[in-house]
């Protein structure tokens, strides 16, 4: 077998919409599972969140509090707008810059850990979420 037959063979047999849905399933508890961590019952930030944010995650222009709410919500919506489908292209793209502000102002020596959350964020991005999503039922 030639090593194009064996390409186009792999090429059929895991077709573009699976690897786009495994991407958006795959990402989406690293964000939403950090989010839970900060909050008691739905959505109330803990104490230790704001401490997390004022001192660990302490970013150079933006308000602690401000910050940790952003984050915490964040965490929160986009990693099931993913999984749904819904609005992918803006979701993987709010946590690809959380992912950047991650990197370059609270973890940089993460950057592997963060290399693979890009690798799994910027195919959504540039390809979109793939036929098995809301995005494609609503607005294809």
């Amino acid at each position: 077998m030639s090593l194009t037959l064996a390409r186009g063979l792999l090429s059929r047999a895991i077709p573009d919409d699976a690897l786009l849905f495994l991407a958006r399933i795959g990402i989406a508890p690293t964000f939403f599972l950090s989010g839970r961590t900060k909050v008691e019952g739905l959505l109330t930030l803990k104490q230790s969140t704001y401490q997390l944010f004022q001192y660990e995650y302490a970013l150079p222009v933006v308000d602690p509090d401000l910050a940790a709410h952003l984050a915490t919500y964040s965490e929160h919506l986009f990693p099931i707008l993913l999984v749904a489908g819904l609005l992918t292209r803006v979701s993987a793209t709010a946590l690809l810059i959380m992912t950047l502000v991650i990197e370059a102002f609270v973890y940089p020596s993460a950057w592997p850990t963060h290399i693979l959350w890009a690798a799994l964020l910027l195919p959504l991005i540039a390809r979109g979420p793939g036929r098995w999503s809301l995005d494609r039922l609503l607005f294809a």
